[in-house]
């Protein structure tokens, strides 16, 4: 069950919605070590990097400001990418205030902040792949641009990184070892199949999770673009040392390139399918550049007229359901959460207030979810939804943004409990103590005939779950 839980919240981690190919500066917030800045371009390609100190000791915010907005306007950023580890509040404040000042000075320009999960980065920063990746940079200024990145395509930075250290699993060390790499690594090949991969600007490890492509093949495909340039065709893999025939049919549905010479090569349509594609085309007496993504002239063919002995009725509608919709990312669209103002710590919450927060982990017994306060609140499973609800994914997945109601603040604890039935009443403070004398049965032990219902269970239940689940890494 371990296993499962973690295999699909990894899924929903790197399914998350990618900003996309903006202009991105990654925040990597500290205190004494100051925070370091990262500004990366559309692709990911890192174009400057400092590092400010707002905070303790040297409380230079007014230089920090400065900083950031000369690498706001010299590399024209739109995204600010903040990592929510500790001193993140105060960094997305020092955001929010250089955002009003820029607007102040320039009405016109979109720049937005968003707090992303920097769990994994310093695993990133410290690895041999970072060290190839990015061997200028200091350790320390890696993780700022792995925030930046991550908020771009989560599934193209996440695939560099462990999966047991971003910090979605549970009892992850108790699982059989080699059962929990097998399931996280399909997982993650299916991820990266579904959404495709852009072959002119994928990394190795991406490149890696392509079915049918090997870690050595991977970095064969780097080598060969860093020599020649973006490929232009999908034939020109066969080009490159060690990808035979074999290996191409099985990985060239999957990789995408943009821009190139067949229009067809950024689609997922298999180069082993074109003569169809051409058949098709010929009885349309239009090129292919009007004729993807037009359902109108495509849903006019019949799929019967086109099968044959090579490709059946059911390849045929798999052809058209691509041409119809090419390249279609499965991905949802790209929200932020909005933090409330002046809510930077446990401490400014109070029972009954409606937040909105990011979910960062999900169990059978609850969903944890990122308010902003370094302290993620618990959803329990009787709290998601104003109906019996057995497994708290049937109502919410990692990354999802949700609204929540404020139950219940133990600042002693350090737990907070939330619900997603906004028109719940907050735990008097006077039941607090019958509620927190339910004890949660032990691993292997049934439960007994004086465990509290799913109502009561809300705020009792929530405070254990606190304590046998690590949700802050």
């Amino acid at each position: 069950m371990a296993i499962k839980v973690f295999a699909e919240n990894l899924r929903d981690l790197l399914l998350a919605a990618p900003a996309g190919p903006r202009v991105v500066m990654g925040l990597d917030p500290g205190i004494r070590t100051g925070c370091k800045v990262a500004v990366v371009d559309a692709t990911g390609k890192v174009l400057a990097t400092h590092t400010v100190y707002p905070l303790e000791p040297r409380k230079d915010w007014e230089g920090s400001l400065h900083t950031l907005g000369l690498l706001c306007a010299t590399h024209a950023v739109n995204l600010i990418a903040i990592g929510n580890g500790t001193g993140s509040r105060e960094t997305d404040k020092l955001a929010a205030d250089l955002i009003k000042r820029i607007q102040q000075v320039s009405p016109d320009i979109k720049l937005e902040k968003v707090v992303v999960s920097e769990a994994g980065a310093s695993v990133y920063s410290a690895s041999e792949y970072a060290s190839k990746e990015l061997p200028d940079l200091d350790v320390s200024l890696r993780g700022a641009v792995s925030i930046a990145r991550r908020l771009q395509d989560p599934l193209a930075e996440l695939v560099k990184i462990d999966p047991k250290s971003i910090g979605v699993g549970q009892y992850q060390h108790d699982v059989n070892q080699s059962e929990l790499m097998r399931s996280l690594g399909t997982v993650i090949e299916d991820c990266v199949n579904s959404v495709g991969v852009d072959l002119n600007t994928a990394s190795a490890p991406l490149l890696s999770r392509v079915s049918g492509l090997s870690g050595t093949v991977a970095a064969s495909i780097v080598r060969w673009r860093d020599a020649n340039g973006a490929f232009r065709s999908r034939m020109q893999l066969l080009d490159v040392s060690g990808l035979g025939a074999k290996t191409f049919e099985q990985s060239a549905g999957f990789l995408r390139i943009r821009g190139g010479d067949n229009p067809l090569d950024q689609s997922g349509v298999h180069p082993e399918t074109y003569p169809l594609v051409e058949r098709m085309l010929a009885a349309l007496k239009k090129p292919a550049a009007e004729v993807m993504g037009r359902s109108d002239v495509i849903r006019a063919l019949n799929p019967e007229a086109f099968a044959d002995e090579r490709f059946g009725a059911i390849t045929v509608g798999d052809v058209l359901t691509e041409l119809e919709k090419p390249g279609r990312d499965p991905r949802p669209d790209f929200k932020v959460a909005r933090f409330n103002d002046g809510i930077e710590d446990i401490k400014d919450l109070v029972a009954g207030m409606t937040l909105e927060g990011t979910v960062s982990n999900v169990a059978q017994f609850g969903a944890f979810v990122d308010l902003g306060v370094h302290q993620d609140g618990l959803i329990h499973v009787s709290q998601l939804a104003n109906k019996f609800v057995n497994d708290a994914r049937e109502i919410v997945k990692t990354g999802d943004i949700v609204k929540v109601k404020v139950l219940e603040v133990d600042l002693a604890r350090k737990r907070i409990s939330l619900t997603m039935k906004l028109d719940a009443k907050p735990v008097p403070a006077g039941e607090r103590a019958a509620n927190n004398a339910y004890r949660a049965p032990a691993h292997g032990e049934r439960a007994t005939a004086g465990r509290p219902t799913a109502t009561q269970a809300g705020g009792s239940a929530m405070a254990d779950a606190f304590a046998r689940v690590q949700t802050k890494r």
